[in-house]
């Protein structure tokens, strides 16, 4: 039998001048969510930090299989483990797919997996093909993200080695791939080739890999799906926390400033050029607000939310979540909420665009409600009622000011899609929504062009 039913939520404590919203239990018990990604079709993957990637369907179910375990080649522990995944832009033709994990003596590897031929929830674990080992002198800071941009090419961002204040300064030493963001061809060369269009590729003194330069712990990166900018969220030393831009029309070379830099203040300027040198950040925050950045994605889900184009990102200390988006040449941070217990960890979007974020602690993945309409539910539409009756797949809507009123219905699922629609000039109406298939809608009722929305949830 389907129910529907409210949606278990979290209430945001907004900015006044941003519309507030809520995140939506989407999946639970994964341990140590680290990474949410996906490969083109309706299915999620989660990695557990110990070592394991895990599949999530459309419905919010966990496959209890992994679908990979590399649980004995990882070392887990603080900032270690398995941390970074890609899927091959072609994965449906050759079933590549790449993740970045620390092994042993903390050394970073980017390897190749491949998914086995007979079952595409199940991965060949003695199919991992080493592209890159980078050695790590420390324990901490050692960024884990990587992906595939809008060229095709395989995009890795790592830490600065790690201690504190990058004691052996590799976030600006040329020759040294820490502290970086690098670029490579998965498709050339064995195990891969530089792109000619690197912008230190065949230049003397610096690693042809090198795509950008100065990050200290690049925790999460991405790209706009529509544009191609690249975002980096990049975690501070004692005082600031910085969100990195690069525009999509960027020939890379930036120089992102650490250890010269924190943020957009001077932390260690010993040997360093001048300031037009660096490229600072779009958006700092100081320690008072949090202590550690976790990057998102540019929402680009709904076209019709009034998040859609904005960037979102995370403090995992504080659970903060804010968003930000640029108007007239300023960049402007707008709260979306704060949701304690989490300690939110990464972000990630389905095929679709939706956003997911994953709480750490909690072991919560969250839907980001994408399809939020901005509207104040408690001083719009407040005369009509939304009742749920526990298992009967019914909805009742009641206008409580009795006038004659049309009232219009529209059911829709994450994706936008109208599952329902119809209208009344009675002060109630009921849906039967038995046949519809289990997740997560929006109930819009409308009357004289003012709407109430209401989340539900069809369970089984």
């Amino acid at each position: 039998m389907i129910t529907l039913m409210c949606f278990l939520t979290f209430r945001a404590t907004a900015n006044q001048n941003a519309p507030a919203d809520d995140l939506v239990i989407f999946a639970t018990g994964i341990n140590n969510p680290v990474c949410i990604t996906h490969c083109g079709d309706s299915r999620l993957f989660v990695i557990d930090q110990t070592g394991y990637i895990y599949i999530v369907d459309s419905g919010g179910n966990v496959y209890s299989q992994p679908f990979l375990d590399i649980h004995e080649r990882v070392t887990y522990g603080g900032e270690r483990g398995l941390l970074g995944l890609a899927f091959h832009p072609d994965y449906f033709t050759n079933g590549y797919f790449y993740v970045n994990y620390v092994g042993e003596e903390d050394s970073t590897h980017i390897s190749r997996f491949s998914v086995t031929e007979s079952n595409p929830d199940l991965a060949d674990p003695d199919s991992e093909f080493q592209l890159m080992t980078i050695f790590q002198p420390y324990s901490n800071h050692k960024g884990g993200d990587l992906c595939f941009g809008p060229d095709g090419y395989l995009y890795i961002g790592l830490g600065d080695g790690g201690s504190g204040g990058d004691p052996q300064n590799n976030s600006q030493n040329p020759m040294s791939y820490l502290g970086k963001m690098l670029r490579i061809d998965v498709d050339g060369e064995s195990p891969y080739s530089i792109p000619a269009s690197n912008p230190f590729y065949n230049f003397p003194g610096y690693l042809g890999e090198i795509w950008a330069l100065g990050l200290r712990n690049p925790w999460r990166f991405s790209f706009d799906r529509l544009t191609g900018d690249m975002w980096i969220a990049d975690v501070g030393q004692n005082a600031f926390e910085e969100i990195d831009f690069q525009p999509a029309a960027s020939t890379g070379g930036e120089n992102y400033g650490w250890r010269c830099y924190e943020g957009n203040q001077v932390y260690n300027n010993n040997g360093c050029g001048p300031a037009s040198n660096y490229v600072f950040p779009v958006h700092v925050y100081t320690h008072g607000e949090g202590c550690s950045v976790t990057g998102g994605y540019v929402f680009r889900g709904d076209v019709t939310s009034p998040y859609y184009g904005r960037y979102f990102f995370t403090d995992y200390c504080t659970d903060m979540i804010w968003t930000l988006r640029e108007s007239g040449g300023n960049w402007i941070r707008e709260d979306f909420g704060q949701f304690p217990g989490n300690s939110f960890s990464t972000f990630g979007e389905d095929a679709s665009g939706q956003l997911y974020v994953a709480g750490l602690s909690s072991e919560t993945i969250y839907l980001v409600a994408g399809n939020a309409t901005g509207i104040d539910e408690d001083e719009v539409l407040s005369d009509v009622r939304i009742i749920q009756e526990p298992f009967s797949g019914k909805v009742r809507i009641e206008n409580q000011n009795n006038g004659d009123r049309l009232m219009l219905f529209n059911l829709y699922d994450l994706k936008g899609v109208n599952h329902f629609s119809d209208s009344t000039r009675n002060y109630y109406f009921e849906i039967d929504t038995g046949y519809l298939p289990s997740g997560v809608y929006f109930l819009k009722v409308t009357i004289d062009g003012k709407s109430k929305v209401q989340k539900l949830v069809n369970s089984k």
